[in-house]
């Protein structure tokens, strides 16, 4: 009897998941552990792997398709299951109706022959004619290596004559050429085994945007951006988030003087941010309010014991929020050093999995596009996120009078069905106090 493969939850937040591409063909051998289908979920692409050893016996779900978890994604069966045409199916097979050869005795007769839905599915994405593509599968079925043999030849008069051999591509780095028109086999990568990075496209880009003589400013044309990839599974997590959660924002002004003073001396150890002082801030006034340091799923609030603390990174096709783990457990050199790596690691598209899941509180920087305050959406199944303001200089009364001061301003949204406005503000106020007498932090 076949297997069902079905999409994973890797995490509580994640809802669904996107094919990316698929790595075996229907009719291929696959072992068990052996990678089958990249997926992209959470904004990171990962893959599914086989649970048991077989033959691909048949793909339900095609590439680009979004769908929930633990929906079937294709079927292994054994070779002689497949060989016998023994499957178990989730849809039924449908059939078409296709011209008989030119030239037979019954040419203007029609046979009716056996299509998978993947095939016919695929055929209509790209336009193929399915009465012209002649079946190889048991029985003259169209299956999708049919479909692709018929769009790779109306597509090969416009391939180059000799095709450039096959490089990796970082996922960010071919989203990237996707969205630029750039040809990936023009491009020559600087990674290891040659692979292509972000950084190799961005040079063929800026190249391309040099003209060898000034031209004038073109009209913009229109364009339409799909919300998918990535930019599809914010849209939704967003939406979600707000519909689902009675979200209030709290915002409070924060003397950071001697924060400012802390970094200048720290930083030149390490390259210390303000955003790694707000989250060993955070971290530490998580351990005093563990009602803020939860997940919500359903009807159910799990408190957790593990203090992981998401960091918002900006990137040209949306943002993602690698984590960093055991935050309150590091020292501020450590934190440093791992949001560094972080960030780097989300600009280069290589975040493993487990390194954008699971986080217990958020933290939103947008002080350096000069913003004072804002509403930063939670991060289900989070139930708080605290949003960063830039730092200003104010005048502010002091003992002695008067004098100017560093203030920055955090905004601190919350689901008030866990957690009610006065305990919320309590939390804040205890990161406020650890930004104004930073010095334990600094230990």
């Amino acid at each position: 009897m076949a297997t069902e493969i079905v999409l994973p939850q890797w995490s509580m937040g994640m809802a669904d998941g996107m094919i990316v591409r698929w790595l075996k063909h229907e009719g291929d051998t696959v072992a068990e552990g052996e990678p089958l289908v990249e997926v992209e979920a959470a904004k990171v692409t990962s893959e599914v792997e086989a649970e048991v050893s077989g033959v691909l016996a048949r793909i339900l779900v095609a590439e680009g398709e979004t769908v929930p978890v633990r929906t079937p994604l294709c079927l292994i069966g054994s070779a002689s299951e497949v060989r016998a045409n023994v499957e178990v199916l989730t849809e039924p097979v449908e059939s078409a109706t296709v011209a008989s050869a030119p030239g037979s005795p019954a040419a203007s007769s029609q046979l009716t022959v056996q299509v998978t839905p993947v095939a016919r599915r695929m055929a209509k994405e790209h336009g193929i004619d399915l009465s012209q593509v002649r079946g190889s599968g048991p029985g003259g079925r169209i299956v999708t290596e049919d479909v692709q043999r018929a769009i790779d030849e109306a597509a090969r008069p416009l391939l180059p004559a000799t095709a450039p051999a096959e490089v990796q591509v970082i996922p960010a780095a071919r989203r990237l050429a996707k969205d630029h028109g750039i040809d990936l086999g023009q491009v020559r990568g600087s990674g290891p085994g040659g692979r292509i990075t972000v950084e190799d496209v961005q040079r063929v880009i800026a190249a391309a945007a040099q003209p060898a003589t000034p031209a004038p400013p073109a009209l913009p044309a229109e364009q339409v951006i799909p919300l998918t990839g990535m930019r599809g599974t914010i849209a939704r997590r967003m939406q979600q988030s707000l519909q689902t959660a009675a979200q209030v924002t709290l915002v409070t002004e924060v003397d950071v003087s001697a924060l400012v003073q802390l970094r200048e001396d720290l930083k030149q150890q390490f390259a210390l941010t303000y955003t790694d002082l707000v989250i060993k801030a955070v971290a530490d006034a998580l351990k005093e309010h563990p009602r803020l340091n939860a997940w919500i799923e359903g009807e159910q609030i799990q408190l957790v014991q593990a203090i992981h603390i998401g960091v918002a990174v900006a990137l040209d096709e949306g943002l993602i929020v690698p984590v960093v783990r055991n935050a309150d457990r590091r020292s501020l050199g450590e934190i440093a050093q791992e949001t560094q790596r972080l960030a780097m690691r989300a600009r280069e598209g290589t975040l493993a999995r487990e390194e954008v899941m699971g986080s217990t509180f958020s933290v939103t920087n947008l002080g350096m596009y000069g913003i004072d305050a804002f509403t930063p959406i939670v991060n289900p199944p989070e139930i708080a996120i605290l949003g960063v303001g830039r730092i200003n200089e104010k005048l502010m009364r002091v003992p002695r009078g008067a004098e100017w001061r560093h203030v920055m301003t955090l905004s601190l949204t919350f689901d008030h069905r866990v957690v009610d406005g006065a305990p919320a503000a309590a939390f804040l106020q205890s990161v406020g106090k650890r930004l104004e007498d930073p010095a334990e932090m600094s230990m």
